[in-house]
C-alpha cells in the first residue's frame, strides 16, 4: 500500500462543513495546493496500466453529464492511459439495461438507480458499483402554467389546491428508484401531499419532459437541468423549487458500473475516476463554465440552446414568476474534492427513501449495502493519482427542507420516522 501524505491548502475553504475534514500539514507541490480543511494522498505510484484502454461511458442529455464530455473532449482521459467514448442514451432504463448486459462500461447514472438494481428493485438484480459522485445540486421541480393560474406557485399553495379541487394531478419523474423520484416525493410530502395516494406519478425520460408538459400530459415534473430552465424559456412552466432547497449540496448523479466490471478492470476504473476528477475540477473553475456550456449544448450531447444551459450552470436562476437570484448552491462538480467522494451516508439515504415509499419491503443492512456498492478504495487510489483531497469520514451530516437531520447513524429509525410514507 502506498504511503499517504497530507497536502497544504489554498485559503478559500471555510465554514462549518469544513470541520469534517482533516487539516493539511505538508505542501507536496505548489501547483497542487489544496483548500484548508482537507487531507489527501500523495501522488501514488502507478497502480498498474489500465486493463482496457477504450472505455464506453453512457450519459443522458443533462447539464450534469458535463464531466464525462469534458474528460473525453479535452483529453483528461489520455493523461491516465484511457480513451473515453461517450455514448448518448435515450432513458435511464436504457442506461440500466446497457450497464447490466455489458454494452456500457460505466455511465453517468442516477444514484438511486444503481442502488435499486443492486437490490433487485427497478430492474433485474445485479451487483452494482458507484465509483464516484459526479455532481451535487442543480435539479428542480417545475409546475405547469395551469397551476400558476390557480395560484399554486408554492408548495403550501399546491397542497391547498389539491385538497380543495380534487382531480388526478399528474407529476413526472425520471426513474422509479432514482434521484428525481425521491426529490419529488420528499418535497410533496414535506408539504403534506402523499405522492403515492394524493397524486399520480409517471416516468418520463429527461429530454421529453418539456414536450409532455407542452401538450398537458402533466401538472409538474422533477428533472435535471436544462429541462427546468427550458420550460421557463418556452413559456410553459415555472420553477416551484430547486433540489438544493430540498437538500443543500445533495448527492445527484454518480459514475455507475457493475461490481463485475470493477473486479475485472480495477486499473481502468481508477484511471476513469482520475480522469473525471480532473474534468470536474476544470468545470468548477468559474472561468470555464461558459465554454463548457457551449460544448455540452451541441447536438451530440445535451442538444439544447446554449443560453438555456448557461444561466443555471453559472448559478443565475429565475423562476418564471419574476424572481431572479444568484444561487450559491448551484450545480457543483468538484468543490475542492468534496463533491466527488462516494459517501456511504449518501447511498444509505436513498435506501431509507426506498424503504419509506414501499420499494423495499423490509429494512436492508443499510451500511453493508453501501459498503458493497460505493467503491471507496478505488476512489481513494484515483484521488491520489489526481491529487484530490479526501474527507476525514466516509459519512456526512445534512439537514433537509423539513428540518430533519440525516447523518446515517440510525437509518432504519430514520426511514420509519416520517409521517407520510407507504
Amino acid at each position: 500500500m502506498e504511503k499517504r501524505h497530507e497536502l497544504d491548502h489554498h485559503p478559500h475553504a471555510a465554514g462549518n462543513e469544513r470541520r469534517d475534514f482533516l487539516k493539511g500539514a505538508l505542501s507536496l507541490m505548489a501547483s497542487t495546493a489544496l483548500p484548508a480543511g482537507f487531507a489527501t494522498s500523495a501522488f501514488a505510484a502507478a497502480t498498474g496500466k489500465p486493463e482496457k484502454t477504450e472505455v464506453k461511458v453512457g450519459f443522458i442529455p443533462l447539464t450534469d453529464c458535463a464531466s464525462v464530455i469534458v474528460a473525453s473532449k479535452l483529453g483528461f482521459d489520455k493523461k491516465y492511459g484511457i480513451t473515453i467514448v461517450p455514448s448518448k442514451e435515450a432513458s435511464w432504463a436504457a442506461v440500466r439495461d446497457k450497464l447490466v448486459n455489458g454494452e456500457l462500461d460505466a455511465s453517468h447514472a442516477l444514484y438511486g438507480m444503481i442502488y435499486g438494481v443492486h437490490l433487485g428493485i427497478g430492474g433485474p438484480k445485479k451487483d452494482m458499483a458507484v465509483l464516484m459522485t459526479l455532481n451535487q445540486n442543480g435539479q428542480g421541480i417545475t409546475l405547469s402554467n395551469q397551476l400558476k393560474e390557480k395560484g399554486a406557485t408554492t408548495g403550501p399553495a399546491l397542497a391547498k389546491l389539491i385538497k380543495a379541487e380534487p382531480r388526478e394531478y399528474t407529476f413526472a419523474q425520471t426513474f422509479p428508484t432514482g434521484t428525481h423520484a425521491m426529490w419529488l416525493y420528499y418535497w410533496l410530502a414535506a408539504h403534506g401531499v402523499n405522492p403515492l395516494s394524493d397524486v399520480k406519478t409517471i416516468v418520463v425520460p429527461p429530454p421529453q419532459m418539456v414536450a409532455n408538459m407542452r401538450v398537458d400530459n402533466m401538472d409538474g415534473y422533477c428533472v435535471g437541468e436544462p429541462w427546468n430552465a427550458r420550460a421557463i424559456a418556452d413559456g410553459i412552466g415555472f420553477s416551484v423549487a430547486t433540489t438544493q432547497q430540498i437538500w443543500p449540496d445533495h448527492p445527484e448523479k454518480v459514475l455507475g458500473t457493475t461490481g463485475e466490471w470493477v473486479k475485472k478492470y480495477p486499473n481502468t476504473a481508477r484511471a476513469l475516476v482520475a480522469a473525471l476528477l480532473d474534468a470536474s475540477r476544470y468545470i468548477d473553475e468559474v472561468k470555464n463554465r461558459a465554454s463548457v456550456a457551449k460544448l455540452i449544448a451541441e447536438k451530440a450531447y445535451v442538444n439544447a440552446p446554449e443560453a438555456v444551459i448557461a444561466g443555471r450552470f453559472a448559478g443565475a436562476y429565475e423562476d418564471g414568476l419574476g424572481k431572479k437570484w444568484q444561487d450559491p448552491k448551484l450545480m457543483k462538480f468538484f468543490d475542492g474534492g468534496k463533491v466527488n467522494f462516494p459517501y456511504l451516508s449518501d447511498g444509505m439515504w436513498f435506501l431509507t427513501q426506498h424503504k419509506r415509499w414501499g420499494l423495499l419491503k423490509t429494512d436492508p443492512d443499510y451500511l453493508a449495502v453501501a459498503k458493497q456498492i460505493n467503491q471507496i478504495a478505488i476512489y481513494k487510489d484515483a484521488a491520489a493519482m489526481a491529487r484530490v483531497p479526501l474527507p476525514a469520514s466516509d459519512m456526512r451530516s445534512s439537514k433537509l427542507i423539513d428540518g430533519v437531520v440525516w447523518d446515517g447513524k440510525n437509518p432504519a429509525a430514520y426511514a420509519a420516522s416520517f409521517k407520510i410514507k407507504a
